[in-house]
């Protein structure tokens, strides 16, 4: 049954998890330091299947069977791969601060997306006005890419990712997949990603696994079990039981944590325009998920 409002755990759950989508970053980061880009994403895809696998067996869930949405799955999975592609490589060039900003604004791809594709989510008038004003704090974003000394092309990759990231949610509310269990809508992208992303690596010639030091295993560690199995799974729990369009907007806090850890523990610099497009990317995700 889905909640009207929230309670004190799903506000406090809600938070905790914007912390840990920020946090994730400064881990991905770390781990670049002994496993390349998609062989790191590929090995988190591979680890969080696992566990994956093992709770829905725990739990009595099927894992095998016709669904009739196998296909829009695979899609699903793709797309996710893609996103996480984009992303890992982006955090090989750029900063976290800059990556951060520029991931999220996906949900600005998500409401265009629910405009045109589905059914009775068209854009009002706050939406648009959220919409630009994201806009606006991409425009600050790339001032301080051309004028700092981070990558261009990790910055248009991160935003790439968003645009594959806000594919992947407008396809699942627009397809079949809607109707699945939270843990079978995250094993198709987990598992399609830890077969995509590995292949990846070693097409491209990636080094792959150089250094296991205990920084570079204690975050991937991180990224398996915390991040896309427990982060996504209590993610797609609240999703079930408390309005999406409520949820959403608690959404803006993730880039406010990304940068302040980004700030704390990776010492990156923090321009005007950077401070700028943060809070104009917040405002923007906020009104776009505002409902009234």
């Amino acid at each position: 049954m889905i909640k009207a409002t929230f309670d004190s755990r799903a506000i406090v759950l809600l938070v905790g998890l914007c912390m840990l989508f920020g946090f994730n970053q400064v881990m991905v980061k770390f781990g670049l330091e002994g496993i390349s880009p998609l062989m790191q994403a590929g090995l988190r895809s591979v680890g969080a299947s696992l566990l994956l696998v093992l709770w829905m067996l725990w739990r009595g869930e099927k894992i095998l069977y016709r669904d009739g949405a196998f296909w829009w799955g695979v899609l699903l999975g793709i797309l996710f791969a893609i996103e996480f592609l984009f992303i890992y490589i982006a955090l090989n060039l750029t900063t976290v601060s800059h990556a951060t900003i520029f991931l999220y604004t996906s949900p600005f791809v998500v409401a265009l997306g629910a405009h045109l594709f589905i059914p009775g989510e068209s854009l009002r008038r706050v939406q648009i006005v959220g919409l630009l004003i994201a806009f606006a704090g991409i425009i600050f974003a790339f001032r301080d890419s051309l004028d700092g000394d981070v990558s261009l092309l990790g910055d248009i990759l991160a935003l790439a990712a968003a645009f594959f990231w806000g594919a992947t949610t407008v396809v699942l509310k627009a397809s079949p997949q809607r109707h699945q269990s939270p843990s079978r809508v995250l094993l198709y992208q987990l598992v399609v990603s830890a077969v995509v992303l590995p292949l990846l690596s070693w097409g491209l010639n990636e080094p792959g696994v150089t250094s296991l030091t205990p920084l570079v295993i204690g975050s991937l560690l991180f990224q398996i079990v915390l991040m896309a199995f427990v982060g996504y799974l209590a993610w797609f729990w609240l999703l079930s039981h408390y309005p999406a369009s409520k949820i959403a907007s608690f959404t803006f806090l993730t880039p406010l944590f990304g940068v302040l850890f980004a700030w704390l523990i990776l010492d990156e610099r923090l321009s005007f325009d950077m401070l700028g497009a943060l809070v104009l990317v917040a405002l923007g995700i906020f009104l776009v998920n505002k409902k009234r």
